[in-house]
């Protein structure tokens, strides 16, 4: 019974990240294809995506193994670094933009929407804190990640340097999932 529960909970998800994939392929193909006409290196583009909010490591691994055929571990290392490069510029300065954005009316709603928003979704952040944002993290679905990390755990007054520890591990573990199923599309590609 075990056994059937835990297949079927893998299954799910992995339906789950494919769907995910397909909301930011779009934009991630633009982009790619953008910085290729710009002359750009492989390893280059693979760094500069990571970084991107939206895209960020579930996007770059994908465009690293099966685009440009670059090794997996490679494509691992690439795509943490470039995702990880963005987080401590958002946990810094995240609070400024906030309070700059909130003197108008309109940036003042989307700042309350945004707060209550992460509030709710990040309920296990709260509770569990670091198991929490590492998971959140993590789990490569739409809404979570890096960026999404930095901004929730700067709400819920995680300090920095466990911030950049648990959003790190959390792309860390991003990655063991992404870099996987990259490479089961690669040999389906095949």
């Amino acid at each position: 019974m075990n056994h059937k529960i835990t297949k079927t909970i893998c299954l799910t998800l992995l339906l789950m990240i494919a769907i995910s994939g397909l909301h930011a392929s779009s934009f991630a193909d633009s982009t790619v294809n953008w910085l290729t006409d710009k002359g750009l290196s492989p390893r280059l583009i693979v760094l500069i995506i990571s970084m991107l909010p939206l895209i960020e490591l579930r996007g770059s691994i994908p465009v690293a193994i099966l685009l440009f055929k670059i090794p997996w571990l490679e494509a691992a290392i690439l795509s943490i670094l470039g995702n990880m490069i963005p987080i401590p510029f958002i946990l810094l300065f995240v609070e400024w933009f906030f309070k700059l954005i909130s003197k108008v009316p309109i940036g003042a709603r989307f700042t309350s929407w945004l707060f209550t928003r992460t509030r709710r979704k990040g309920k296990a952040i709260e509770r569990y804190e670091a198991i929490g944002l590492i998971t959140f993290v993590g789990i490569p679905l739409p809404g979570t990640g890096g960026w999404t990390g930095a901004l929730a755990s700067r709400i819920f007054g995680i300090s920095f340097w466990k911030s950049m520890l648990y959003i790190l591990l959390g792309v860390i573990a991003a990655s063991a999932i992404v870099t996987p199923l990259s490479l089961m599309g690669k040999l389906a590609v095949h």
